[in-house]
């Protein structure tokens, strides 16, 4: 069976983990590919009782949510240990067992010192910050690429971890104390933190690529997972406000150790509205009551980091993007009903660049800059749609709405996301099937 790939087709929050709990029941394992703990799912779980329970995850893949599905962390995340713990603690703690959960040996861990210099950097550069949550994803993957790097085989063994650890404080400790004016960080601090999860951490750990590898022979469904968004990749997104990894539908074989000719289908995750977290352009942004109203009525609110997020209309220019650079198969469009009630829905179209029209996006950064929308105003409608379950019971200006955006985007929308819950969406074309 051939592999799946589910991004996220704006600046993330678009709904990931919902999609892939939707597929929950149908998939074998789901493959985080990127990215760390600096974004974050949330999935909201109907119970027979009639109540919700809601889930945010920011390590974990989405999939160790759903009964029989293999969680893997791939070697493409960049791994906080402390973090991992700490949520599968919370998980275990409200009944979820999560002993399934395989993590690469290939993967990078987060040690203190990443984080240091994650948060001291972010604060040097005052007005000129990218906007990071401090985390260390950043110069983790920067100690990947310099080959400076700790993987969590690494921690098993400690002669191995104290000269990484060493080598990589001898920089970093000169650059902490002399440019930052940071203390020192000691050897030993870093080598008895790593270590102490060792023991913990053994029994998760796996050649994944191996083992994903196998499951696609056996006929297995593989869901590869994207942490962040299309235009939050490093190559690809709207730098240099971006991530440190490749969250696009090609970070998945690199990041989870597959090739491209296992992956079938590319299912991006596209919301009703816009929205962005931290710093960066952002051309349909609304610093108006619109702005509030969708900030408010679709709870947009960092799952990992509580900011507030921008808000704006919806991008179609972006679509046309996602759906190129990740060749999306299926559009999910979530968020659907956060719209109800509004009389006008504007839709960017298209960007006008110093009296120039773009119907793609400039591949010019300073263009990208200063790119105002050109909407295209469709009617709204005023009916709770969140009861809705099939096409044909959403109201006839929804339905034009959707339509619209599906041909500007060029590719089909196949689910629909009406409301938070794990049953409030409608299915227009099935995921799995053409």
């Amino acid at each position: 069976m051939p592999a799946i790939v589910l991004v996220g087709a704006q600046w993330g929050d678009e709904g990931k983990g919902k999609a892939t709990d939707l597929l929950g029941d149908r998939i074998d394992y789901v493959v985080k590919f990127n990215g760390g703990n600096n974004a974050g799912h949330t999935v909201v779980i109907e119970q027979p009782d009639g109540s919700r329970e809601k889930y945010a995850l920011h390590l974990l893949p989405s999939g160790i949510l759903s009964p029989g599905v293999t969680p893997v962390i791939g070697n493409g995340v960049v791994v906080d240990l402390g973090v991992l713990f700490e949520e599968i603690d919370g998980l275990e703690a409200r009944g979820i067992d999560t002993s399934a959960l395989r993590v690469s040996s290939s993967a990078h861990v987060i040690a203190e010192y990443n984080r240091v210099m994650d948060k001291t950097v972010e604060r040097f550069l005052g007005s000129r910050k990218i906007g990071t949550t401090g985390r260390g994803i950043g110069p983790t993957y920067a100690d990947k690429m310099n080959r400076t790097g700790i993987r969590v085989q690494d921690i098993f063994d400690e002669s191995i971890l104290r000269q990484k650890v060493e080598a990589a404080l001898e920089v970093k400790n000169q650059i902490l104390v002399k440019i930052y004016n940071r203390r020192e960080i000691p050897v030993d601090e870093v080598v008895e933190e790593l270590r102490s999860y060792a023991d913990r951490l053994r029994p998760m750990v796996a050649d994944s690529s191996l083992e994903i590898g196998h499951a696609l022979d056996e006929g297995k469904v593989v869901l590869c997972e994207a942490g962040q968004a299309t235009l939050l990749d490093v190559d690809h997104g709207t730098y240099p406000y971006v991530t440190s990894s490749n969250a696009t539908s090609g970070g998945a074989c690199t990041g989870a150790g597959i090739p491209p000719t296992r992956i079938d289908r590319v299912i991006g995750i596209f919301k009703a509205y816009t929205t962005r977290v931290g710093e960066g352009p952002f051309p349909t942004e609304l610093l108006d009551d619109s702005g509030e109203f969708l900030r408010k009525t679709g709870a947009e609110f960092g799952v990992t980091t509580g900011r507030p997020r921008r808000c704006g209309w919806i991008d179609t220019v972006i679509g046309r993007y996602a759906y190129r650079i990740n060749g999306v198969t299926d559009f999910v469009l979530t968020k659907l009903d956060v719209l109800s009630g509004l009389e006008k829905v504007p839709v960017c179209v298209a960007y006008d660049v110093d009296g120039v029209r773009h119907d793609e996006m400039p591949a010019d950064q300073s263009a990208f800059h200063h790119a105002k929308p050109i909407y295209e105003e469709l009617p709204g409608w005023f009916e709770d749609i969140s009861h809705c379950r099939s096409w044909e019971e959403l109201p006839a200006n929804c339905r034009a709405y959707v339509e619209f955006v599906e041909e500007r985007i060029g590719a089909r929308i196949s689910v629909i996301g009406v409301g938070p819950g794990r049953s409030e969406v409608i299915v227009r074309h099935d995921l799995l099937e053409d």
